[in-house]
């Protein structure tokens, strides 16, 4: 048995020094979402990751399958016959898809430099939905490989939330698959997935209650266990004086109505709270209630984590109202006996889009969602408490009707001293499904995993270097661009081009034959017993040395002539073509660059990292070559008349991208050091004006920003007289009685200034 950091650990090499795909998998609490954050920030491979559902893909910060797929809503036959079906099920074949569905530039730009695929929530994902996955990859990337070649990490318990398939869908697809999982699936029966499992438990550590639960999980749970458990059992249990407990239960409308009975149940007035939605955010998403109903003494929990480093709240975290105004929400947590105030939390709708100087996948915001990360909790049902700690729970498994849900349930507690059973736990209607099981014995042990990581990695290595130095499909894209003249009537625009484009595929093809010896050589190099990376690494710097120039001398073509064609009129489709074979051309030396610094960190014994394979020469490649060009061109037609430039009709603009993922309140803060006032800011970072006030709170807090650049000395004056002797824990009295001189933000702002001094 791995512990944690041995399994997190092998996670983290497999996906950074092999190309071999992993399940990821690990009960309740064992810090599956921690490291796939990890995996995000670290990897250096173009990442994108995806879910079943809309909410999923929000929670895990990626999209969802249907729409980075472009895939229809309905089951899929995995061949190219026309099955019989009944009118209510809809089904997609691969001669259906390839004809009826199309795909943007963008999002296939985005499949075809994609490295790793990332899939959350993967026990939802049904057996048909992968294969129909794993055939627009191959179609796009144009490669027969699994997944188009790239590697997958799937992630999720299998013992949680399984796929739905209706009953009318199954009888036409149990024909094609032997169950309904993603291991069900061709792709994954014919190419599976290294598994790999964490095993420590940080939820719990009362050994007791985690042999219980994972026997439950086991399908091994013993009278014993079951008598364990009922000792807990307090049918008469009274929630509304027992205060902190949660009640988790089977059905929606049975949760809905208890904390409605609840909150209406309480004195005083209902305040109604709304969300800042900014751009396109589809409410089919919206990760919390959109209108959020409180009182003063309403039971509530957060639904995320304080990402803050104050760590006041995580999800699931249980406390009280204490007062509420327009403006602002206080929790008390008994307990602790601490107040605090509620922050708002932003949620973004993003697409992927490859970025045009680095040719990597980044994250483009849509539209955000700003509203109070909390939720009235009475209760909650038991699929939506998946991924919450509860210090105290009273559970209603009564109408237990899913295999797990009361492992589920369980498994949410922190320890069996905050446990309530509101009935006896019966052994029927609690064992899991047993195709999960006995996929389950498929986990890898450590020798495994060890000597799979060295036999993986030496492949990855060889492999990351044959691919490297392929340019046959490069070499075929520029014959292809080549004959494209012929097409086209000797009057157009582009038709003058045709001989520098035969020039340039002649320079392609004298790199091809040259490049395929090399690629010989390391076939040879690398089927070795013994493989002398020394040696190895001598020839690459040989082979970098022999091919950068040429290579580099294309790309330079490329961008010399866009730079001439996007003052065209009427050339946007030409432009275009220019475009393809520019982020080809780019990729493939970017890749060769890359490639020359793989080898040097495994020669030193160095781990593959992001950090190891980026550099400043291959971030800011194309933005010298392109200033450059620009320089030089303008010199050489000294009579350009700039007007003529329809640059915004060819190119799209850029937004600068840190390569390291940055906390919501640093890209606030660096857009303020290029100094954007606070409305620039909301509208470039697509969110309100107030919600960009709420992060110079945080940055006057942490001394970053003086509270003097915001607020003019007048109205600080202001402030400074109405917070003289002011000591409530609320801003409520202070703003009834000043919000003619100062806004809420400029008050909180103040505030904030006050507590670093």
């Amino acid at each position: 048995m791995q512990t944690i950091s041995e399994a997190a650990a092998y996670t983290l090499r497999f996906i950074n020094q092999t190309q071999r795909s992993v399940f990821l998998t690990g009960k309740a609490g064992t810090g599956k979402t921690t490291l796939l954050r990890e995996i995000i920030e670290t990897t250096h491979k173009n990442t994108v990751v995806v879910a079943p559902t809309g909410i999923a893909a929000l929670n895990a910060g990626g999209v969802t399958i249907h729409s980075m797929f472009q895939l229809p809503f309905g089951g899929f036959i995995p061949d190219n016959s026309a099955p019989n079906f009944s009118e209510g099920s809809k089904f997609e074949t691969k001669v259906s898809l390839r004809r009826h569905f199309k795909m943007s530039a963008l999002k296939k730009s985005v499949i075809r430099n994609m490295e790793l695929l990332i899939i959350d929530e993967v026990s939802m994902l049904r057996a048909d939905l992968l294969d129909a996955m794993d055939f627009m990859m191959q179609t796009v990337r144009k490669k027969n490989n699994p997944f188009g070649g790239v590697q997958v990490l799937f992630i999720g318990d299998l013992l949680q939330l399984p796929p739905v398939i209706r009953d009318d869908e199954w009888r036409i697809l149990k024909n094609y698959y032997q169950g309904k999982f993603f291991f069900h699936s061709h792709v994954v029966q014919q190419n599976p997935p290294l598994y790999i499992e964490l095993d420590k438990i940080f939820r719990q550590t009362d050994d007791a209650f985690i042999s219980v639960l994972n026997n439950l999980r086991n399908n091994q749970i013993s009278n014993e266990d079951i008598a364990a458990l009922n000792q807990y059992v307090q049918p008469d249990f009274d929630l509304k004086a027992n205060k902190g407990y949660i009640t988790l239960t089977t059905h929606n409308t049975k949760a809905d109505l208890m904390n409605t009975d609840a909150l209406d149940s309480l004195e005083g007035k209902e305040w109604l709270y709304s969300p800042e939605i900014i751009g396109d955010f589809p409410d089919k998403i919206f990760p919390v209630e959109e209108q959020l109903r409180l009182k003063e003494g309403a039971q509530i929990m957060f639904v995320k984590n304080d990402l803050s480093f104050d760590k006041k709240y995580f999800n699931g975290k249980m406390g009280i109202i204490k007062s509420l105004s327009a403006k602002e929400i206080l929790v008390h947590f008994p307990e602790e006996n601490k107040t605090i105030e509620v922050e708002k939390y932003e949620w973004q709708n993003i697409r992927y889009k490859v970025n045009n100087t680095t040719k990597e996948i980044e994250e483009e915001v849509l539209g955000t969602f700003v509203h109070y990360p909390i939720k009235l909790a009475w209760a909650i049902t038991v699929h939506k408490s998946q991924g919450l700690t509860f210090d105290k729970a009273a559970l209603d498994v009564s109408q237990v009707f899913l295999p797990g849900q009361a492992y589920v349930a369980l498994s949410r507690l922190r320890s069996l001293q905050g446990l309530i059973l509101l009935s006896p736990l019966q052994m029927n209607g609690i064992s899991n499904d047993q195709d999960v099981m006995d996929y389950s014995l498929n986990k890898a042990t450590e020798t495994h995993l060890e000597n799979a990581l060295h036999f993986e990695t030496k492949n990855f290595i060889h492999q990351y270097l044959v691919e490297t130095f392929d340019w046959a499909e490069l070499a075929q894209e520029w014959r292809n661009h080549q004959f494209s003249y012929n097409e086209k009537s000797e009057v157009s625009s582009k038709a003058k081009y045709s001989y520098w484009a035969k020039e340039q595929t002649e320079r392609m093809e004298k790199v091809v034959e040259p490049a395929k010896k090399f690629i010989q050589q390391l076939n040879v190099l690398f089927s070795q017993e013994t493989v002398d990376l020394n040696h190895i690494s001598e020839r690459m710097q040989a082979a970098y040395t022999y091919f950068f120039a040429p290579m580099d001398e294309l790309v330079f073509e490329i961008l010399w002539k866009l730079e001439e064609v996007k003052r065209l009129k009427k050339a946007k489709a030409y432009f275009d073509e220019l475009v393809f074979l520019e982020e080809l051309q780019t990729k493939a030396v970017l890749r060769l660059m890359k490639a020359k610094l793989l080898i040097e960190t495994v020669v030193v014994g160095e781990t593959i990292s992001k950090e190891k394979l980026t550099s400043p020469e291959i971030q800011l490649y194309i933005n010298r070559k392109v200033t450059a060009i620009q320089a030089t061109f303008k010199k050489v037609n000294a009579n350009l008349i700039e007007d003529d430039l329809d640059e915004e009709r060819y190119l799209p603009k850029k937004k600068s991208k840190s390569s390291t993922k940055k906390t919501t309140i640093e890209e606030t803060y660096d857009l303020w050091k290029q100094n954007n006032s606070i409305a620039e800011i909301a509208s470039i970072r697509v969110l309100t004006k107030q919600t960009i006030y709420g992060h110079f709170v945080k940055l006057i807090q942490s001394e970053k920003v003086a509270i003097e650049d915001i607020i003019p000395s007048d109205k600080l004056d202001e402030l400074a007289a109405a917070f003289k002797g002011y000591k409530d824990e609320s801003l409520n009295a202070l703003m009834e009685k000043h919000s003619d001189l100062f806004s809420w933000e400029e008050a909180r702002m103040f505030k904030a200034s006050l507590n670093i001094q």
